[in-house]
């Protein structure tokens, strides 16, 4: 789809499709599982990916509310190790393929404390647009298991979601978890029943634009090993991760900060939030790029250009979809925590660096929006 209607309509009581639950003989509750992973890829019939902001009301993403998110995506070409988008022209990079879904399954003590706080968060922000959690909901529920009717009813009814990470791993989006990563995931149940999916081609720290990585369809290649006890051996009340040796290195970057204060909105002082300096630090850099030409629309009346403005949907999704890196500088300097996002320059074909005469702007088009022309 040439617009990005696909996205602004797109219902998200169907995901995550995961791969599992897998079975792990000799895990028990209390246990280590290791997964080494040895490869990530696309199907090669499918070498394709796309980017997505998602509406307001519809997914939102970190800058859902300052923005006012309307649908917006970018359609990667991916070959080889490489992705390259017409929708964001004048870049080319080397992809950190990996899954952002891995983890086990929770007991049902444990799935019934997620449940419990996150349903007293909701209670905290009622009406919260985007909800600041996500219920159990049968509505969509997939179990890929024939199961008695009164099961299915009870998982749709109680099942945590797949959106946040937790305990037991999940969705947490680690972009260095690609070949050549391992995992320590804790055990909760008997056969640890892990699950894997939510393929990523790229992503940048942090995802920000909630569908930020490059969504793709393909395969991950893995093998499990059991440490027993490794629960208690390694104090294990979050995953461990040896992220890979063989990501891309880019050498040089432009680095932005950011501090817990919103110098892009109203002034306000926050103490040692470092989410809030996270946001500075993405706008500072959506603001450089618009300088450079990312994101500078045209408005169309009957195929005759009639205005040109700056918009940030396109910089806001090559932030996400790029090897970006960011960086937690200070926590301690009350009141401000300080957070980097660092762009390297070698993805560019044109030059990115700060001059003293500024800089050469290009007409790089725009990203796909939806089909009414509202961003």
């Amino acid at each position: 789809m040439k617009n990005a209607d696909d996205v602004k309509n797109v219902d998200l009581f169907k995901i995550h499709n995961l791969s599992g639950p897998i079975g792990v003989e000799g895990a028990e509750a209390g246990d280590c599982l290791v997964v080494d992973i040895l490869d990530v890829n696309y199907f090669e019939k499918m070498p394709w990916g796309y980017t997505g902001i998602f509406e307001l009301n519809n997914g939102g993403g970190l800058f859902a509310k300052e923005f006012d998110s309307k649908a917006a995506k970018a359609i990667w070409d991916l070959k080889g190790v490489y992705a390259s988008s017409r929708h964001i022209p004048g870049v080319r990079f080397a992809g950190v393929s990996h899954p952002g879904i891995i983890g086990t399954a929770p007991s049902a003590e444990l799935l019934a404390k997620w449940n419990k706080r996150e349903t007293g968060l909701i209670a905290q922000y009622i009406g919260s647009v985007p909800p600041v959690a996500y219920p159990p909901e049968p509505k969509g529920v997939y179990v890929g298991q024939d199961l008695p009717e009164e099961l299915r009813a009870k998982i749709a009814g109680e099942g945590a979601r797949t959106v946040p990470g937790r305990e037991h791993g999940g969705n947490c989006d680690i972009k260095n978890l690609s070949k050549g990563s391992r995992c320590y995931l804790p055990v909760f149940v008997p056969g640890a029943n892990f699950s894997v999916g939510d393929l990523h081609f790229s992503q940048g720290d942090g995802e920000m634009a909630f569908c930020g990585a490059i969504e793709m369809a393909g395969t991950v290649t893995f093998t499990t090993t059991i440490i027993k006890g490794g629960v208690e051996k390694f104090a294990l009340k979050n995953p461990i991760f040896l992220p890979s040796p063989v990501d891309p290195q880019y050498a040089q970057q432009v680095v932005f900060e950011g501090i817990s204060v919103d110098v892009h909105g109203d002034g306000k002082q926050y103490n040692m939030d470092a989410t809030v300096a996270y946001k500075q630090a993405a706008l500072n850099a959506i603001a450089y790029l618009n300088k450079i030409g990312y994101s500078e629309m045209t408005v169309l009346r009957r195929f005759v250009p009639i205005l040109r403005f700056l918009a940030r949907e396109q910089a806001y999704l090559l932030l996400a979809a790029a090897p970006i890196e960011s960086h937690i500088g200070a926590v301690v300097d009350s009141p401000n925590a300080c957070v980097t996002l660092g762009i390297p320059t070698a993805i560019f074909n044109h030059d990115i660096l700060p001059k003293p005469e500024g800089f050469t702007k290009h007409d790089l088009g725009q990203c796909a929006i939806r089909s009414d022309g509202v961003i």
